[in-house]
């Protein structure tokens, strides 16, 4: 198609600035995501997490009947299996990692107690569970809601039972969230 002059330096400086607008999109979106403050999980609950799971140095079928090992690591592990107790620390760094990154991309306006209650429940019930659960629902509405206590206490059952440990977990992470 034979255009004139005209046109073709037209559809140039739209195409120019079509891309302009596309790059700089872009550099917005990784200044944006490069200076999002992510939050860590403190000491206080590193300890939760460790109280809660125990250490174990050899795999073992949890109450749901997963493979786990060191403090609570599911991740490849299969019967016979073992670890250190520096292997089960580095395991519990890199899952809490992804537990931390689970809550940071909720985009809450949460305190360190709370964040790191949540990222306990996150590390022992798994992204997918939290991210469609009523208890997220409630701190995106209302991060003080008092029935968010509840909505911890209703995940305490591991196979299908309800597990003592969890009850006690639960009461824990509601308690430190509301801390």
């Amino acid at each position: 198609m034979n255009l004139p002059i005209s046109n073709k330096k037209t559809i140039i400086v739209f195409s120019v600035a079509a891309f302009s607008v596309t790059i700089a999109t872009i550099l917005f979106l990784i200044f944006y995501l490069t200076q999002k403050k992510n939050m860590k999980i403190s000491n206080k609950g590193l300890a939760l997490i460790k109280q809660a799971e125990g250490l174990r140095l050899k795999a073992y079928k949890c109450q749901a009947g997963v493979w786990t090992i060191g403090y609570g690591h599911t991740k490849g592990v299969k019967e016979g299996d073992t670890c250190t107790k520096e292997q089960a620390e580095q395991y519990l760094i890199e899952d809490v990692a992804d537990a931390e990154s689970t809550v940071n991309w909720q985009g809450l306006k949460i305190n360190q107690n709370q964040f790191d209650a949540l990222v306990s429940f996150v590390y022992n019930l798994g992204a997918a569970a939290f991210k469609k659960s009523t208890l997220l629902k409630k701190i995106k509405e209302n991060p003080k809601d008092p029935t968010i206590a509840a909505e911890f206490a209703k995940y305490k059952f591991a196979g299908g039972v309800i597990s003592n440990g969890l009850v006690t977990r639960r009461s824990n992470e509601s308690n430190l969230y509301f801390a």
